[in-house]
């Protein structure tokens, strides 16, 4: 669990934000896309604030922000780059926290494709093309190379291994049916009021490390009371509580 909001404290910083109602752009991780929608609603009817959103996978957004896009928050995939950023003298130091840990389900559109036996389906004939996000831009891309590494069909995989820039685009591919299956992250999956469709496996967590999934404070959001008051929400029950329903675990 990371630090805090430091010796300043998140309760001072809240206390010293105006009253009245702010607005504040948010960078969030494609995989979260829905969760956060979901959040967003409530946490503008509890507060009063609102959030704009803007989805795409961490590198991607990583680079918006060296470039200068005015984000004051970033709910990344992964906890390498927020504290890159806090490193950067990007985001401010002190704010960083896990929000969600992301998990891993191999899916398809096709209910009958996916069994028991993981392998067996990865490595059917009829399975053409598999599904990931970039692992050089997306975290979920990273875990699902480790996962088929630790399960020995990494090499065995990359002639039907097909790739989305971000793990939104590489469920949208397998969802088409341009892949049989892919890798994608379990919130795709598993959202609270959707019907479960087509099969899929849950990733043993031994067999990737766990993506924990960290958001920060960036220096864009310094002095803006929504992006204050929305990561102080995060972290309260009832977002929580959407989070897990999102097939996310909780710290």
């Amino acid at each position: 669990m990371k630090l805090g909001f430091g010796a300043l404290g998140l309760a001072a910083l809240l206390a010293a934000a105006p009253a009245h109602a702010d607005e504040a752009l948010v960078a969030v991780a494609a995989n979260f896309a829905g969760a956060v929608e979901a959040i967003g609603g409530e946490f503008a009817k509890d507060t009063g604030h609102t959030i704009q959103v803007t989805t795409g996978a961490t590198g991607k957004l990583y680079a918006q922000i060296g470039e200068g896009a005015p984000f004051a928050v970033l709910l990344s995939a992964d906890s390498k780059t927020p504290a890159k950023l806090e490193e950067e003298g990007k985001a401010v130091a002190g704010t960083r926290f896990t929000y969600a840990v992301g998990k891993l389900s191999l899916w398809s559109a096709d209910s009958g494709r996916i069994g028991a036996d993981p392998k067996a389906a990865l490595t059917a004939a009829e399975t053409l093309h598999v599904a990931i996000a970039n692992p050089d831009l997306a975290p979920y891309g990273v875990a699902a190379r480790e996962a088929l590494t630790a399960m020995g069909l990494w090499d065995t995989i990359q002639p039907k291994i097909v790739m989305g820039e971000n793990i939104g685009q590489t469920f949208s591919m397998v969802d088409s049916g341009a892949a049989q299956m892919g890798f994608v992250a379990t919130s795709a999956v598993q959202a609270p009021g959707k019907e479960p469709k087509g099969s899929r496996y849950d990733v043993p967590q031994e067999l990737f490390k766990a993506i924990r999934q960290d958001a920060v404070l960036l220096k864009a959001g310094e002095g803006n009371a929504a992006a204050i008051a929305f990561l102080d929400y995060l972290k309260g029950d009832k977002a929580k509580s959407i989070i897990a329903s999102f097939g996310y675990g909780t710290e």
